[in-house]
């Protein structure tokens, strides 16, 4: 029997899949992938989207409900709301708990490893009493797995509204509030605004301190408005808009995206981060872990994966502003090299700019499979790739496990079926998968980072 979207079935909800989704069975039917519901509940879910093989489906009445399930402490996270978060109706260890058995799944099915995971709370995330509220070191005063995202990006309605995407839709959803954004976005407001003309406003947090705070600002024609010869509102009306957004929110820097492009309208175009016991230059486009402890933990990760001594060959591939490479540097010192490959040139300036004490650090442009492709690079020992969430390109696999390449590599990933794709295509070239750790580098959704150390 098939299901019809809009229809309501009741249904006893299985094991966890990836993606923020429980898995029910209903005997005769097609299986379902239902949100909003934890294993071993008992649901009302009224069914969205229907395919050849599955139906997905929100559940929207709990029959039966789990010992984890708590209330979603923003109420738009709900069926029908904001798509950012997928388990703020259960607790903080089920929730880790729902993503280690994840993670256990893929390695299982994509790489034929059978391994107990555990995953990790960040510093500040562990406790859940009243009283630990105040230690927290993501946003002080915070409930556990709230206030820690440093990087919000706000989509723009066509009456200038901001706010969060449905899930698996382009339907912006007027939230008002983000409980999981960083206190230092919230207190900008960005909601409450009105933003005519405009497709998206990102705000970042920066870790310095006092932290400061960007907003960058995409306007809805991705060409720059008033630009000669390009129609738009003429370069008059086109600075006014400008001034209005550097008007509406209190951040330290405001820019303007076009392309990959950023122009400062107020203030400048970089943050100072923290980790590693040090401070970072980080422009406000590029990349950086946007919990306020995971940069610091998934160093240390790296690091103990890596064992780095005194004269060692290390690539760091996927380098963006350097973190790695630059926490690596000091330890191998002058007899040793380490060699960054980045493709986003903000990200190459940044990182060149952090690594200027070590010159045994460099830093390579380019398409990471491109680079190694063409060759000339150092031998390394040691190799670390913190790639985004497509994984490894093969050549990339190919490369380090290539004669006189890595003997031991740390690999950082955001997500666990592409991680276990790629263990798989390691383990087929020689490599041993030694250790895997997992971090809850982002509570209340279904993301979660993870070191895996592979040695040859």
């Amino acid at each position: 029997m098939g299901f019809q979207v809009g229809e309501a079935v009741e249904v006893e909800v299985g094991d966890v899949a990836q993606g923020g989704w429980c898995v029910a069975r209903p005997a005769g039917s097609p299986v379902v992938f239902v949100r909003h519901a934890l294993p071993g509940e008992r649901v009302v879910a009224r069914v969205t989207e229907v395919t050849s093989r599955f139906a997905r489906a929100d559940a929207v009445e709990i029959l039966k409900p789990s010992a984890d399930r708590v209330p979603p402490p923003c109420p738009s996270a709900r069926p029908g709301g904001c798509g950012g978060c997928d388990w703020q109706h259960a607790t903080l260890p089920a929730q880790r708990a729902l993503k280690a058995a994840v993670i256990g799944q893929q390695l299982r099915r994509l790489a034929g490893v059978d391994r107990e995971v555990i995953v990790e709370p960040m510093p500040g995330d562990e406790a859940e009493s009243e009283s630990a509220k105040t230690s927290l070191i993501t946003a002080r005063g915070e409930p556990p797995g709230l206030g820690w995202r440093t990087r919000v990006q706000f989509a723009v309605r066509e009456d200038g509204v901001a706010g969060l995407r449905a899930h698996r839709s382009h339907e912006v959803i007027d939230i008002g509030d983000c409980p999981i954004a960083h206190p230092g976005i919230r207190e900008l407001g960005i909601p409450r605004h009105r933003w005519p003309g405009v497709s998206s406003v990102e705000a970042v947090v920066g870790g310095g301190e006092p932290a400061e705070r960007a907003v960058i600002v995409t306007p809805a024609d991705p060409r720059r408005p008033g630009e000669p010869g390009r129609g738009g509102d003429g370069p008059h009306r086109s600075g006014e808009k400008e001034q209005d957004w550097a008007r509406a929110v209190a951040a330290d820097a405001v820019l303007s995206r076009a392309g990959h492009r950023l122009t400062p309208i107020r203030g400048g175009e970089h943050l100072r981060q923290q980790a590693a016991g040090r401070e970072w230059r980080v422009s406000a486009g590029t990349f950086w872990q946007v919990h306020p402890a995971a940069a610091d933990v998934l160093t240390a990760a790296v690091l103990a994966a890596l064992e780095p001594e005194p004269g060692d060959g290390v690539l760091d591939l996927y380098c963006g502003a350097g973190l790695f490479a630059g926490a690596v540097a000091p330890l191998v010192g002058p007899g040793g090299a380490v060699i960054g490959v980045e493709s986003d040139s903000g990200a190459v300036l940044d990182a060149r700019h952090n690594l200027r004490e070590w010159p045994w650090a460099r830093v390579h442009r380019g398409d990471v499979a491109r680079v190694l492709r063409l060759g000339g690079l150092s031998p390394a020992r040691l190799a670390i790739a913190d790639p985004p969430r497509a994984g490894l390109a093969r050549e990339v696999v190919d490369y380090l496990s290539g004669p006189g390449q890595a003997r031991r590599f740390a690999y950082v990933s955001c997500d666990p079926a592409t991680l276990a794709r790629d263990l798989r295509l390691l383990a087929e070239r020689g490599w041993t998968l030694d250790g895997l750790r997992a971090f809850d580098a982002f509570p209340m959704t279904h993301h979660v980072e993870c070191v895996a150390t592979v040695t040859r």
